[in-house]
């Protein structure tokens, strides 16, 4: 029964008039011989700043690709240094409201990396690497151990001052002299007399394992007996080592996270700067066992920052250096051959930084990450995208113009495990405090100054900002709020997830192709003009909740 109303065959409406229609199946025989220009621009061209100007993450999109795999199989490996990777591209910022132990310790575990700030005393930075370090082992090495003679409230200072209340007790109280027994939280919790040894509540009823053991062999005796702790110890009963059974209950809830291969510790990182006297700190960072330092200098082309350089890779050629912060290949340039592993891109993209208002220097970040980068890579140093990032969104681009991963300040600071105060706005939301290092608050804060006598005081915002002897402070950054975002715990797996799914979209499978792709000319890009721009993002609703995750 022909159709009265839309039949083709009656109203013989057509596509193109006066032209053969070519057979459906051979449609990428056809695309491949007649049409020799590809979508979009590939990223030379999309960059070409005497065409374009500079850009940055608002101004272009990356085009799709083919969709023949799970966003789950997509692979965020990626290197942060010449030596290390990481199993997710995600820094958290060297920033006094932003990255303390708590947040270093949940991005490891998370499978990215936090760097601890150094505006406060190079004691408790060391302290907060400590925490880190400490947080998750493999074999402990060096576990805390305590004699017959402690006390059950000397017990109970040291669980308020490690966050664990599991000890072993030697007789001498040292490592390597011989276990007579173990405490534990429920030991001395309720404990009602505080002067009584820990010999007279320790449990003396321990399963052990042979010196010798592997750590999958002690794992598995560890899973099976109802101990908390598996002390490892030689044929003489001396304590050797010690493994604990929170441990395995991280591996099974973060198989993601960022660890040594031969410690099984947490990657740490942390900032100083490149004064004198931040050899000092970096003494002590080293000793709690710090693995990368980031040197945090707001311009990071100096004559301080590559002495600084040479010194650490000559006198602690264990440790990793992040150079930065630059946003010119002549700049990388006289980092890299002064030695850096890593360095960071950026300069006055930050939300809390006003840098490009005030000084009229810097770069738009998008021009920055690709030039640097691209020439970062012809020498094998991985390049952080610090700087700018908003969204999911962001973070796709910064990795796909040749970051190896990315750093946010703003992004996380509204997270329970930033260092930030919550406090509840006129509007009534809740909120937490943040602020860039460049602001009057930050480097007007004394607390980096407070410990070295006979040092003048100073703090980091001063100092990554070339500002520690001037008589009136020229800010670069701004202090306010963030909203509450919840626990990264949460966050950041929206964010790896959102991740993957672009990487879907663009049929990328790895982080590695995606860059590849983009070299290649495989990946495109297309500019965004204003209208675009506002097209892209909601609008004509009256109203509406934007909801990013559940």
């Amino acid at each position: 029964m022909p159709l009265t109303n839309g039949d083709v065959a009656i109203n013989n409406p057509q596509l193109a008039p006066g032209r053969k229609l070519i057979d459906h199946r051979s449609a990428l025989e056809f695309l491949e011989k007649e049409y020799n220009h590809q979508d979009g621009l590939d990223v030379q061209t999309l960059l070409d700043s005497k065409s374009h100007g500079g850009l940055t993450y608002n101004d272009f999109l990356v085009l799709p690709g083919y969709i023949g795999f799970p966003a789950s199989e997509v692979a965020l490996d990626t290197p942060v240094t010449k030596r290390i990777s990481l199993k997710t591209p995600l820094l958290s910022s060297p920033m006094d409201t932003v990255t303390e132990h708590s947040m270093a310790i949940h991005m490891a575990l998370l499978g990215g990396l936090g760097v601890i700030h150094h505006n406060c005393s190079a004691e408790d930075q060391a302290e907060m690497v400590r925490k880190v370090k400490r947080f998750e082992n493999g074999f402990i090495l060096d576990p805390v151990v305590l004699s017959p003679d402690t006390t059950v409230s000397e017990a109970k200072q040291l669980k308020e001052k490690w966050g664990f209340g599991g000890f072993p007790v030697t007789e001498n109280g040292t490592l390597r002299s011989k276990l007579i027994g173990m405490i534990t939280t429920r030991d001395i919790q309720f404990h009602p007399t505080p002067s009584d040894p820990v010999t007279s509540v320790m449990s003396t009823d321990l399963v052990t394992a042979p010196s010798g053991t592997t750590l999958a062999e002690a794992n598995a005796v560890l899973s099976k007996s109802k101990k908390g702790k598996l002390p490892i110890v030689d044929s003489s009963h001396n304590l050797i080592s010690l493994l604990s059974r929170s441990d395995l209950m991280k591996n099974l809830h973060y198989p993601l996270a960022s660890k040594l291969p031969h410690s099984k510790q947490l990657i740490c990182a942390a900032a100083i700067g490149t004064r004198p006297e931040d050899k000092d700190r970096l003494m002590k960072l080293a000793e709690a066992g710090l693995d990368i330092v980031v040197l945090d200098s707001s311009q990071g082309n100096s004559i301080f920052q590559i002495e600084m350089i040479k010194y650490i890779k000559d006198q602690y050629p264990g440790l990793d250096v992040i150079g930065g912060n630059v946003v010119t290949v002549a700049q990388a340039a006289n980092l890299i051959a002064a030695g850096v592993d890593g360095l960071r891109i950026g300069m006055g993209s930050g939300s809390a930084c006003i840098t490009q208002e005030v000084m009229a220097v810097g770069r738009p970040q998008a021009a920055s990450v690709f030039s640097v980068s691209s020439f970062a890579a012809r020498f094998g140093v991985p390049c952080i995208a610090d700087g700018g990032i908003q969204n999911v969104g962001h973070i796709v681009k910064g990795l796909a113009l040749g970051a190896s991963t990315v750093m946010m300040g703003g992004l996380l600071a509204g997270t329970t495990e930033s260092p930030g105060n919550y406090f509840v706005s006129r509007e009534g939301q809740l909120v937490k405090a943040y602020r860039g290092m460049g602001s009057i608050d930050a480097m007007e804060d004394k607390k980096a100054g407070s410990a070295a006598r006979g040092v003048q005081k100073s703090d980091a915002g001063k100092a990554r900002y070339f500002s520690e002897g001037d008589r009136l402070l020229v800010a670069q950054g701004v202090s306010g709020s963030v909203l509450d975002r919840g626990s990264v715990t949460k966050f950041v797996p929206y964010l790896l997830a959102g991740l993957q799914h672009s990487l879907q979209d663009i049929g990328m499978k790895s982080l590695t192709a995606l860059r590849e792709g983009v070299r290649d000319g495989t990946v495109r890009f297309e500019l965004r003009t204003v209208s675009a721009q506002a097209e892209g993002n909601v609008h004509g609703l009256h109203s509406f909740d934007k909801k990013l995750y559940s």
